[in-house]
């Protein structure tokens, strides 16, 4: 066997290595936080100590790898989407692909987050990607009509965090994914729940008028149904009837 045959099969072991430590890692984070030990990820990627740390001399190098990792995903999950699907159904099965493999990456997340020295050039490099690809689903997707034109991608990849903790935080998985998609269904431009006639009973976004008893001047409580009330009771209601029967 040549050297050039040894080096290249040094070479594939290595990324055989490297995809299994990350693919160990990410479950280990998802299940156990950040407090998973390196050996832990070592033994259950069947490989030793010493070869994870000389992949990723540090759990931050290792978070980072994790991160560019699902964001690669995602990225790849986006472009099949563009080139297989049209542009609203593109979009919205992205952003459930985005819901649902993240919201067991919270730490990870929190981690770059809290980490002035995020992101690293390689994290840069991917998060720019994501970001083209989700704007072009977007911008795609309110072209054909079928996404809210005042949506800006900023706006989505917020929604796509709130949703993934919101999904991460549910007992149920179904109960959960069914508000993720009452969530995503307001993205679209038929009436949605920002606009606040859509509500049935929204007193907590809507000041009804103050009315007033015509007879005491009472404040009145709101009716939900027929015509507003002229009088706070019984009493007031035979005191002013009187008055116009004097009168």
């Amino acid at each position: 066997m040549t050297t050039a045959a040894i080096g290249g099969g040094d070479r594939a072991d290595a990324r055989r290595n490297r995809a299994k430590m990350l693919t160990a890692a990410g479950a280990a984070l998802s299940e156990q936080g950040l407090d998973v030990p390196l050996g832990e990820i070592a033994r259950r990627a069947g490989v030793g100590a010493g070869t994870v740390y000389r992949h990723f001399p540090t759990k931050q190098a290792l978070l980072e790898a994790v991160f560019v990792q699902h964001l690669d995903e995602l990225i790849s999950s986006g472009e099949r989407r563009m080139a297989q699907f049209a542009p609203t159904q593109a979009f919205f099965g992205f952003l459930l692909d985005v819901v649902e493999k993240s919201h067991k990456r919270g730490h990870i997340c929190d981690v770059v987050a809290a980490d002035a020295g995020w992101p690293h050039p390689m994290l840069t490099a991917s998060v720019q990607r994501f970001r083209q690809v989700l704007t072009a689903l977007l911008h795609a997707g309110q072209r054909a009509g079928g996404v809210r034109s005042d949506l800006r991608p900023d706006d989505v990849v917020s929604l796509a965090v709130g949703c993934a903790s919101m999904l991460a935080a549910h007992s149920d998985r179904s109960a959960g994914l069914r508000l993720v998609q009452l969530v995503l269904d307001s993205l679209r431009p038929s009436v949605g729940v920002t606009e606040r006639q859509a509500f049935r009973d929204d007193l907590g976004f809507r000041r009804e008028p103050v009315g007033l008893c015509a007879d005491c001047g009472a404040t009145l409580p709101p009716r939900p149904t027929g015509r507003p009330a002229q009088y706070c009771g019984a009493t007031c209601r035979q005191r002013a009837r009187r008055r116009r029967l004097a009168g």
